[in-house]
């Protein structure tokens, strides 16, 4: 599996392309094992806890085969919730990138007319939950007597929500010709009987045995961060910690170049690797990191495997991994022969569930912790001065340099001069220029579901200024933005939130009449408030 590359799986052009794009590097376990058999036209289980790519593994392969000439839905994707849903539509629309396939998420709690006013002007792939998917059919809207896909995701969920007579009405009025695919995390024995009552005699079932993992000389933390923090973030904690050897974990190949650009910039002392750099540039790159040369190795995950290095202090995710079992592989580069050693992760309010996710697989807590602040980088890098001139004063080497301070002596008081040299030496080692005292100060955000996306060619500036004209909103009370095909996420800090609600929703964004609800009725992105 380590040498397996997305194209020796058979996936067509268009489709490796767009994996291109997204700067994946090699198929997870999940995704090389199952996509093969879904292109074989096999009905496949795919038994892998959530995280592990399962969305690309039966995404990919049913993209690479669907034949857009065909008139109807060709394929449908049940999911138990609006949330997966809209992330499934979502991650399908990035791997359909270069097709012209044409995707509809549908749920309860978006207007139906829409949704039926869609499928009219035809779709291929519907993704949506099960009590919607049956209300379209049950309208005579939705026809499933000629698909060639039908896909249960998370079905173990689905079953825990009560979808299982809704499955089977669905199921009943699909073509039986169709291929089906199911995904779960457990085989609960109600799956079971599903699979084998719809499922043909051929079936393939794949299952992802979970990897054991030690984490108990890992401190694991995380950090709340928003989006545009993320890089400002890194920062403050490599002024706090000073790790004396990290390697910082990003998911693409691009993540890594950019990055490395950033704090190369900046005076950090680092490099990246992965994938695409020359052996010999990475052999030369990981000599240099292992007699430290350089303090800061920037890797993707394939770019990690095989490193062997002792004391690495800390491992940093600048991003959440695609696949929860990579966190795993990553933060084991660290607390190695009985040492101690430090895990952190940036996450945004949107990737919370994932860290929960984490905590869940890895049977382990992962604490949290606030982001420094400028006194917090003041403070370490003062103690750290003050120790490098107790040790230069126990040396005794600076005496060659007193007959320079008895100079300054006669003009200048000699505290003074030490605070002058310290100041020097400071500015020398903080790299970002910190205007903010704190970042993430406003934790309390509620996320909200906004009827436009990119097929409205809006964008972070445009929303900004919509709430401006609209609601008198700033963007200082505006988090993330998370803009999809046909919606977008807003975080608002709960201060603004009423004035939206009231000022904005059913105000026009160009030529579209925006609704604004609160996404599911929760707040999004207060982990605090969540735990």
């Amino acid at each position: 599996m380590n040498s397996m590359k997305f194209y020796d799986l058979g996936l067509n052009k268009d489709i490796l392309a767009a994996i291109d794009d997204m700067g994946f590097e090699e198929p997870s376990q999940i995704q090389g094992e199952v996509i093969p058999v879904i292109l074989e036209g096999v009905d496949a289980i795919g038994q892998a806890q959530t995280g592990t790519g399962k969305t690309l593994a039966f995404g990919a392969p049913i993209l690479s085969l669907l034949d857009r000439r065909a008139s109807g839905v060709k394929a449908i994707i049940l999911t138990p919730t609006r949330e997966l849903a809209i992330q499934v539509n979502d991650e399908l629309a990035r791997i359909a990138k270069h097709t012209r396939i044409r995707l509809l998420p549908v749920y309860g709690g978006q207007q139906i007319d829409r949704q039926i006013r869609a499928l009219r002007n035809g779709i291929d792939i519907v993704v949506g939950t099960p009590g919607r998917i049956l209300d379209l059919i049950r309208r005579n809207v939705l026809h499933l007597d000629s698909i060639k896909f039908l896909v249960l995701d998370e079905a173990d969920e689905m079953l825990n929500m009560g979808f299982i007579d809704d499955i089977e009405e669905i199921i009943k009025s699909s073509n039986s010709d169709r291929q089906t695919l199911l995904f779960s995390a457990t085989m609960p024995q109600e799956i079971r009987k599903l699979s084998k009552r719809y499922m043909k005699d051929n079936t393939k079932h794949i299952s992802i045995v979970k990897s054991t993992m030690t984490v108990s000389t890992i401190d694991q933390y995380y950090f709340e961060i928003k989006h545009k923090d993320r890089f400002e973030s890194l920062c403050r904690i490599l002024d706090v910690d000073e790790p004396s050897s990290a390697i910082i974990f990003c998911n693409t190949k691009r993540g890594v170049d950019e990055l490395v650009e950033s704090l190369q910039r900046r005076g950090y002392n680092v490099e990246g690797m992965h994938g695409d750099l020359s052996q010999n540039l990475r052999l030369n790159t990981l000599r240099k990191f292992k007699d430290g040369t350089i303090e800061f190795l920037v890797a993707t995950d394939v770019a990690a495997r095989g490193i062997d290095v002792e004391n690495i202090s800390h491992v940093i995710n600048y991003d959440i991994p695609q696949d929860i079992e990579s966190y795993v592989h990553r933060i084991g580069r660290t607390g190695r022969a009985n040492k101690t050693g430090i895990a952190y992760s940036l996450v945004t309010p949107r990737e919370y569930m994932t860290l929960k996710q984490i905590e869940k697989y890895t049977k382990s807590r992962i604490k949290r912790k606030e982001l420094p602040t400028i006194d917090d980088i003041f403070s370490s890098k003062y103690n750290n001065i003050i120790n490098r001139v107790n040790e230069t004063l126990a040396a005794e080497e600076y005496k060659k340099f007193l007959p320079l301070i008895q100079e300054l002596d006669e003009e200048y008081n000699l505290v003074d001069v030490a605070a002058a040299l310290m100041q020097m030496v400071y500015s020398k080692e903080i790299s970002f220029e910190y205007t903010e005292h704190s970042l993430g100060a406003d934790n309390n955000y509620v996320r909200l579901f906004l009827t436009v996306g990119r097929m409205d060619k809006v964008n972070a500036k445009s929303i900004l200024q919509f709430f401006n004209d609209t609601a008198n909103v700033s963007k200082d009370l505006v988090g993330d933005i998370d803009i999809m095909e046909k919606f977008s996420f807003v975080d608002v800090s709960e201060k603004a939130l009423d004035m939206i609600l009231k000022k904005s929703s059913g105000k026009k964004m160009g030529n579209r009449k925006v609704k604004i609800e609160v996404s599911n009725g929760k707040k999004s992105s207060s982990p605090r408030k969540k735990k």
